[in-house]
């Protein structure tokens, strides 16, 4: 069985993290990125890029004012796929004056109620 090694940035520590976890990778699972917009508008404009089969978005408003986006994307958890997908909503969300704000998967097991 191969060592898998991931980057020594926020991504590879994240996954790093979930391997030892005991994260199972290899099957896939929502991912979910984040963006924030400073209105409402260009959050849902950024949405509408991002329609599939295996995409869902969510745009809520955030208590300092902002606007939160969600992408769920069902995919295999890799550092590839994560960072490819990321550049991706980079480049609609940045022209649009948002920012990215990470990303993460929920286990079902250990996902517990806010």
């Amino acid at each position: 069985m191969s060592n898998n090694t991931f980057p020594d940035d926020v991504s590879g520590v994240v996954l790093r993290r979930m391997k030892e976890g005991g994260f199972d990778f290899a099957r896939v699972h929502p991912i979910e990125f984040y963006a924030i917009f400073p209105d409402e508008e260009r959050a849902r404009m950024a949405a509408r890029n991002f329609r599939g089969e295996s995409l869902r978005t969510e745009v809520s408003a955030r208590d300092d004012g902002a606007w939160h986006l969600q992408v769920s994307k069902v995919m295999y958890a890799t550092y590839a796929g994560i960072d490819n997908f990321e550049h991706d909503l980079e480049s609609v969300v940045l022209p649009l004056g948002g920012v990215l704000d990470g990303w993460g998967v929920t286990q079902e097991a250990a996902h517990s109620g806010l």
